[in-house]
């Protein structure tokens, strides 16, 4: 094993290009994976958003990685459905499938016509979708009232084995309140200062499972090139909360990030054309404390990534995870 997996990353590529890479991460010698779950990309520059939970079921058939994959449940999805879906995969791979629960953002909720809560209400929402989801993965039939309704839901495909059930945190009062229900963290690369502050949180809330963080890198053949391409597809992925939170379309985003600049997207993306320098970068990660790193390539070509993997990372890490 190592403390390596690769992020597949919907809004960027399609599909059948998405299952092409997760194939190549397997070859290249990745054991895990994760991707992400969203109605819509950031910026109509990615241009992307498959189903994940369809292609979750192609591209455990289609490897033998484990995947995790994130999710809000609550809103647009109920959670009687997700359950459904975590069950089934559960059933069909087990101990492969994991998934990370967040609070979601506008950008993929609104499409239910909803009104978009407060991060109290969605915090609340996600802790009693949570607990709904745990209580039909159990066998239970579950009938609930509060910021989500159930009604005598049960069920009826149940896999062997339990499957994990993380929280989506950016903030150390989301991890720190994630303590209390979830079997691990996900977060994503923010100042090493932040990152430290988000575990700490978590631990000291007494948090004991499995930190994982979420790299954006930028691999290329020249500096310039990475740089270029992590501006051009990820300078709508900037903001912190809540603004991050709240922006309700891939324009939106698009008009909020027109005067970011390159230099601005290095402090989310990690930009090197240096294969030895992303190996120094995911040491770091991991010194902070992280036990497993998800590395996303956001330029869109994956295979010079994949190949830069094999060579240098791969080797790396090869060693026990956590």
């Amino acid at each position: 094993m190592t403390r390596l997996g690769y992020h597949a990353s919907h809004e960027q590529l399609g599909p059948r290009t998405l299952l092409e890479a997760v194939q190549l991460a397997e070859r290249v010698g990745f054991t895990e994976a994760m991707c992400s779950d969203h109605f819509a990309p950031w910026n109509t520059r990615q241009g992307e958003s498959a189903f994940a939970w369809a292609w979750l079921g192609a591209a455990l058939e289609a490897t033998s990685l484990r995947f995790g994959a994130v999710n809000a449940p609550g809103q647009r999805y109920h959670p009687a459905i997700i359950a459904q879906a975590i069950a089934t995969l559960g059933a069909m791979y087990p101990d492969r499938i994991w998934t990370a629960f967040g609070s979601g953002e506008n950008l993929n909720e609104r499409i239910t016509g909803d009104r978009w809560p407060s991060k109290p209400e969605r915090n609340e929402r996600l802790e009693q979708s949570v607990h709904v989801i745990r209580e039909l993965l159990a066998g239970h039939e579950v009938s609930h009232e509060g910021r989500v309704r159930v009604d005598r839901a049960r069920l009826w495909t149940l896999p062997e084995h339990p499957v994990r059930l993380f929280a989506a945190a950016v903030t150390p009062e989301t991890a720190a309140w994630a303590a209390e229900w979830a079997d691990g963290l996900l977060t994503v690369n923010q100042s090493t200062e932040k990152l430290e502050r988000v575990i700490g949180a978590y631990r000291d809330a007494g948090g004991d499972g499995a930190v994982m963080l979420q790299l954006h890198v930028a691999y290329a053949d020249s500096h310039e090139q990475a740089l270029r391409e992590a501006h051009e597809l990820w300078r709508t992925n900037v903001f912190p909360p809540p603004l991050c939170w709240d922006i309700d379309s891939p324009e939106a985003f698009e008009q909020a990030a027109q005067h970011v600049t390159p230099e601005q997207v290095k402090g989310s993306v990690f930009v090197s054309a240096d294969a030895t320098a992303h190996v120094d970068e995911v040491g770091r990660m991991l010194d902070v404390g992280f036990d497993r790193v998800y590395l996303h390539q956001v330029p869109n070509d994956q295979r010079a990534f994949l190949e830069m993997a094999a060579t240098h990372l791969i080797p790396a890490f090869a060693e026990v995870g956590a």
